[in-house]
């Protein structure tokens, strides 16, 4: 007999049972109100594997009562589309789940667009690829694009715990009893896919032997087995994660090679090529910033260089990013002005924009008896001209403060200078 897996039978048969995707999916959220609606529109969802594209798919089929079919744009043909067209001509609409969707080539399109157009079948395209960059323009100007995100530690043990007590489709039919830092470690070294944790689960629970009392015991050893990832150093909330993650960050800032190199070293034994990446960017641009410029185009280029050739070969891009971020000059110049700039206007620290940089100045402002023209920089010697631009009631305020750390920064300060004392 040929069992599904847990991840697949735990699948959320309607939109209500989702979790996480709550900016998709939550009460009154687009996804969410196009269910409701019954209005349903062509969608790209993408994000990394696991976090829910084919569940929220399936969910939309489950609440609308539509028929539902799952295709893959490589390994399906063209016939298997005219299937799903046949079908869609006899019940009205269908809603097709179309993995891998930016490998979609021109006949499959072609064969599809007007199914799209005319709303018998309702496309939800799912991919791993950037929609922008990878999906055809004329498939994405017929669809909605939703980017999914990783799931949180918290919401992937509450799909864990559902499965445990779930007689129906999950595990709810052995007795388990499961310590707390093991049910952390299949949420957390999964690195926000749910459909790995569960599948670990399901795999521990199998797999381990009764005890005496008919009670499946599942621990951290047995956790970390399961998931072929060793357990995180962090105690029972997680906060380990985050403090080893701040310290990488601090390091980086500090100029210490060693110790940040120590810290990734930590977070590649964790397995944490998410927030390993979103973390070297985020300090490429608010540490080192204007102080080396080309350091945050570089160290994007090797955080997709090691998410494109995972582990373990993503440890050497991710080092080089880190060794060059530790000993690149630092500004958080930027950071500041700009958070300086959002605290002034929730402060209510702001004013109307002055009636020059208005778009009326198009019609010309001395015809609408404004007075004040808006003279156009490159109309002038190196390409600049002193007018007002901030509302009156700021006009003299500065955000940006140079700093002198490194070679870009100093020439733009120069300049910086040189036009406010105009």
């Amino acid at each position: 007999m040929n069992v599904k897996p847990l991840a697949y039978r735990m699948r959320p048969r309607t939109i209500d049972e989702i979790i996480g995707q709550s900016h998709l999916v939550g009460e009154g959220k687009i996804i969410y109100r196009m269910v409701k609606a019954k209005q349903l529109s062509s969608m790209i969802l993408y994000g990394p594997p696991g976090i829910g594209k084919t569940s929220i798919a399936s969910a939309i089929a489950g609440s609308t009562k539509l028929a539902f079919r799952m295709l893959n744009a490589v390994t399906n043909n063209k016939k298997d589309l005219e299937i799903v067209a046949a079908e869609a001509k006899m019940s009205g609409s269908v809603i097709l789940l179309l993995d891998e969707v930016h490998r979609l080539d021109k006949g499959k399109q072609d064969f599809l667009l007007p199914h799209l157009e005319n709303g018998s079948i309702v496309l939800i395209g799912a991919t791993t690829s950037n929609p922008y960059h990878a999906i055809n323009p004329a498939i994405r100007s017929r669809c909605q694009i939703f980017e999914l995100k990783p799931l949180e530690p918290e919401e992937i043990m509450e799909a864990l715990r559902r499965a445990i007590s779930d007689k129906e489709r999950g595990l709810g039919n052995y007795s388990i009893r499961i310590t707390d830092d093991a049910l952390l470690h299949f949420a957390t070294a999964s690195n926000g896919d749910v459909r790995s944790s569960l599948n670990a689960l399901e795999l521990a629970v199998i797999s381990t032997e009764k005890d005496e009392e008919g009670i499946v015991q599942i621990d951290l050893g047995i956790a970390e087995e399961c998931m072929q990832k060793k357990s995180f150093s962090h105690d029972k909330d997680g906060d380990g994660h985050y403090d080893v993650l701040s310290a990488f960050q601090k390091s980086i800032r500090g100029s210490d090679v060693n110790a940040a190199l120590h810290y990734l070293g930590r977070l590649i034994e964790a397995g944490d090529l998410v927030s390993i990446g979103r973390r070297l960017v985020v300090i490429a641009y608010e540490d080192i910033g204007l102080a080396s410029p080309q350091a945050g185009p570089r160290t994007l280029a090797a955080v997709e260089a090691a998410e494109r050739i995972g582990f373990p070969e993503a440890r050497i891009p991710l080092a080089n990013a880190v060794i060059e971020l530790c000993l690149s000059p630092k500004s958080n110049s930027a950071i500041m002005a700009i958070d300086e700039a959002i605290a002034d206007i929730r402060k209510g620290i702001s004013g109307e924009v002055p009636d020059h940089l208005k778009d009326a100045h198009y019609k010309g402002a001395k015809e609408l008896g404004r007075g004040i023209e808006y003279l156009y920089p490159h109309n002038y010697e190196n390409g600049w001209i002193k007018q007002q631009y901030l509302p009156d009631r700021i006009k003299n305020k500065m955000y940006y403060e140079p700093k002198k750390t490194g070679k870009f920064e100093q020439a733009l300060a120069i300049v910086y200078e040189r036009l406010m004392k105009s």
